[in-house]
């Protein structure tokens, strides 16, 4: 099922008339780096997995959205940024690509 979040996270950014096409192709190349690594970890903790590709969702949909809600953006990034804390020792590439993935949305001016 992260998977298919991802995937549909990627469609919505590519759907976004209003985001620029570079800031497109980096947010679709950390989704797409994000994907493997829900992956690893959802072999051990799946429920987990499940909460991270949703927040990113989430966060897609919101940074994608006309008519801009910053303050709801910014709870969903640090919901998501609290989401992958505990697997930052086991985990520490799936870290990494949540915090480019919140920083590329944060360079969006959201």
């Amino acid at each position: 099922m992260s998977a298919e979040r991802i995937e549909k996270t990627k469609s919505t950014v590519a759907a976004a008339d209003h985001i620029p096409a570079d800031k497109k192709a980096e947010l679709s190349a950390t989704l797409s780096k994000l994907k493997p690594a829900l992956a690893e970890i959802s072999q051990t903790h799946q429920e987990h997995a499940e909460t991270i590709a949703r927040l990113v969702e989430a966060s897609a949909h919101e940074a994608t959205r006309q008519e801009k809600r910053p303050e709801h953006l910014k709870k969903l990034s640090q919901e998501l940024k609290q989401s992958v804390e505990k697997f930052e020792a086991s985990h520490p590439q799936l870290t990494a690509f949540v915090t480019e993935y919140s920083a590329i949305l944060s360079a969006l001016g959201i």
